[in-house]
């Protein structure tokens, strides 16, 4: 009987719900603690655990034998069709004997700051100083009410970004607050001003001997001054500063989108494709029938890449008109 009780304990601690960002959108996940680190269960149809904020977190998954022992022990509570993890950049061979794919990330080597600016194209290189000569400038902020209200007053600029509906449009102060003040301990603000006005905000994350740009926002309405162009060019610098040997900034492709607007702007600060090992886990029969079909990264993929690229931009052109 002592033994049935220390069990249940042991659950009952471990096994709880946190809330978590999905989309813009903050919403309550299950979640399970194995060795201190939080593992996460999102979706509906495809319930896939995975150790939360991975992207940002200065440490791997720690045991991934142990998080699926813990996985078939709460199964019935979980109730998590597949366990998914990676391996933090720049380590690229797998080390696991688990099924993988390649996961494709954005990548800059910014340990050498001239041998990166110099790899840059000319005109990228022309637009951070164009960013200096049209009177923008930068500063390193920490986290404070005045960095919170200018990031919301670059959010609630217009309801439409990159052809779609904004999901940070109209917050309050609070939720940007909240929204941002992950990691904070570990993060820079880098900030552009014009004049007195907050025109742009890229928020930089350190992870060891990498970091990884989590937000990159700027006005659009001081576009043509290039502040984004200069966040780019600052983060670099302080990495260099810090001995950071790599600079992560999201995805590099986009799957059945060729080629973006986005990639091709990583493409001009030096940023390049890295395929890091992004492990999969059936752990249901239903688990295994999604891996088979790839159905866990959504039906996008199976659309033409000709029509998904007529659909979006028939999206764009509809929020824009609205």
């Amino acid at each position: 009987m002592g033994d049935v009780i220390s069990a249940s304990s042991d659950r009952a601690r471990t096994l709880e719900k946190i809330e978590i960002s999905v989309q813009g959108k903050w919403i309550e996940a299950p979640a399970l603690w194995v060795d201190g680190q939080p593992l996460v269960v999102t979706g509906k149809k495809i319930r896939i655990v995975s150790l939360h904020d991975e992207e940002w977190l200065e440490e791997e998954l720690k045991n991934p034998e142990e998080c699926l022992r813990r996985l078939a022990a709460d199964h019935r509570e979980l109730r998590a069709d597949i366990f998914a993890f990676s391996q933090k950049a720049p380590s690229t061979s797998p080390r696991y004997k688990y099924p993988y794919e390649l996961r494709s990330v954005a990548v800059a080597e910014v340990s050498n700051f001239k041998t990166w600016w110099e790899s840059l194209p000319q005109e990228t290189r022309k637009n951070v100083r164009r960013a200096q000569k049209r009177g923008v400038t930068l500063q390193v902020r920490s986290f404070d009410a005045d960095v919170i209200e200018g990031i919301a007053g670059v959010q609630n600029e217009s309801p439409i970004r990159q052809g779609r509906r904004y999901p940070h449009f109209g917050k309050s102060l609070e939720q940007v607050k909240r929204d941002h003040g992950a990691f904070v301990d570990r993060s820079d603000f880098i900030c552009a001003y014009f004049g007195e006005e907050f025109i742009g905000c890229l928020k930089l994350v350190y992870r060891g001997n990498i970091a990884s740009i989590l937000q990159l926002n700027s006005k659009s309405a001081h576009y043509d001054k290039r502040p984004s162009n200069a966040l780019i060019a600052k983060a670099a610098e302080l990495c260099e500063s810090r001995g950071i040997t790599h600079l992560i900034y999201g995805r590099f492709n986009y799957g059945v989108q060729a080629q973006s607007a986005l990639k091709e702007f990583k493409e001009r600060h030096g940023f390049a494709e890295m395929l890091l090992p992004a492990y999969y886990v059936p752990l249901t029969n239903w688990g295994k029938l999604c891996l088979r079909l790839k159905l866990h990264h959504g039906m996008t993929q199976f659309i033409p890449k000709g029509l998904l690229s007529r659909a979006l931009d028939l999206r764009a052109k509809w929020y824009t008109a609205k």
